[in-house]
């Protein structure tokens, strides 16, 4: 699917406001309200939006620390990945897991109730997960920038650049 001016427009407000009713997404655009329906059902069929989702507070369900950790496997086989892949996906205290190029062969985001939890889910859960030969935790102090399920930049999306 080629995205247009308008596409990019419906998805930009949807980022900001998921919930914003179809009558005022389609204002906001520039469409009327039925041709506005038509372009998120298309933007939905096509993949463009694969959901929408209230976002959590960790630190209000009490999981107020968050921690970074790299994760080195003994090879990259496809056995040794699936099995990993299959061991941190197990994990409930694993938010994200990325398969990486470079040093590490994957980084988790993981959330803790405090240090010893997050002790705990090491024992428990991390140094347990199958072929695992170094690991690397960071605890992050505060979130800067949070833009988790955002695909796109309004920014860029606008044509704006920052001192322009």
């Amino acid at each position: 699917m080629e995205l247009d001016r308008i596409d990019h427009a419906i998805l930009a407000a949807l980022q900001e406001n998921a919930r914003i009713p179809n009558a005022q997404l389609a204002d906001k655009v520039g469409l009327s309200p039925s041709a506005c329906s038509r372009r998120l059902d298309a933007l939905e069929q096509a993949g463009a939006i694969r959901g929408y989702h209230a976002r959590l507070s960790n630190r209000v369900l009490g999981h107020p620390v968050t921690v970074i950790v790299h994760m080195s496997l003994a090879s990259q086989s496809e056995r040794h990945l699936a099995e990993f892949e299959e061991a941190v996906k197990a994990c409930p205290n694993v938010q994200m897991c990325y398969l990486m190029s470079g040093e590490h062969d994957y980084i988790l985001r993981v959330v803790a109730r405090d240090l010893e939890d997050f002790e705990r889910i090491h024992k428990t859960w991390l140094s347990a997960m199958p072929h695992v030969v170094r690991m690397n935790s960071s605890f992050a102090l505060r979130n800067v920038v949070d833009r988790a399920g955002r695909g796109l930049n309004t920014d860029l999306i606008r044509g704006q650049t920052r001192g322009v």
